[in-house]
């Protein structure tokens, strides 16, 4: 039986694949033709967008992850990714219904885990084809990942001190909303979140 995640993501695979020009939609998504699909890292994992179903791992994608990269596919425009200035949530025009989830969901779940964060920094970059951003951007550390080819976070730490508690903040690219919905820009923080302290974790 389906989910209601399955039946909005064949939904929107429906849509993408009924106004599909290849050569367009593989620079919308920042995509590589792959059969009747397109490839690209997603999350972390490599993805295949497919006209009947979404993979991640090569795993159907039935859940949130998935509804976001079936998202991503129907609203990503031919706009090439702008990385900086990085843009706060709250900046974004209608954020504010959405900021009090943002900060919980996608900074303050990271904050007990921020030791182990720059421990493992490097892998978490290699794994989201993330990098480090120039010296003076702040924290105590920092970096970007890009959990979808046109979206980057720049996420930056705070580590504890006998003053201040540790502290994470998280930032998108400037066009972002270029590529997502708002409400959908918020998941993929949260979900890019999640994914940091699955790696960490294990």
């Amino acid at each position: 039986m389906s989910t209601n995640y399955e039946k909005i993501i064949q939904e929107n695979l429906t849509g993408f694949y009924a106004q599909l020009n290849r050569e367009d939609a593989e620079k919308c998504l920042g995509a590589d033709s792959k059969g009747d699909g397109f490839g690209f890292r997603a999350f972390g994992e490599e993805c295949r967008v497919g006209p009947h179903d979404i993979t991640l791992s090569g795993e159907k994608a039935v859940g949130p992850k998935g509804l976001l990269i079936s998202l991503y596919a129907v609203y990503a425009g031919p706009e090439e990714i702008r990385v900086e200035p990085f843009k706060a949530f709250k900046d974004f025009e209608g954020s504010m219904p959405y900021q009090g989830a943002f900060s919980a969901n996608s900074e303050k779940i990271l904050v007990p885990h921020v030791s182990l964060i720059k421990e493992k920094q490097q892998t978490i970059k290699t794994v989201f084809d993330g990098r480090d951003i120039p010296q003076g951007s702040g924290g105590d550390f920092s970096f970007v990942l890009f959990p979808l080819p046109k979206i980057a976070l720049c996420y930056i730490f705070y580590l504890p001190d006998e003053e201040f508690p540790a502290s994470a903040t998280c930032l998108f690219s400037v066009n972002a909303l270029s590529f997502m919905p708002l409400d959908g820009l918020a998941d993929v923080a949260e979900y890019s979140s999640r994914e940091i302290i699955r790696f960490v974790s294990e």
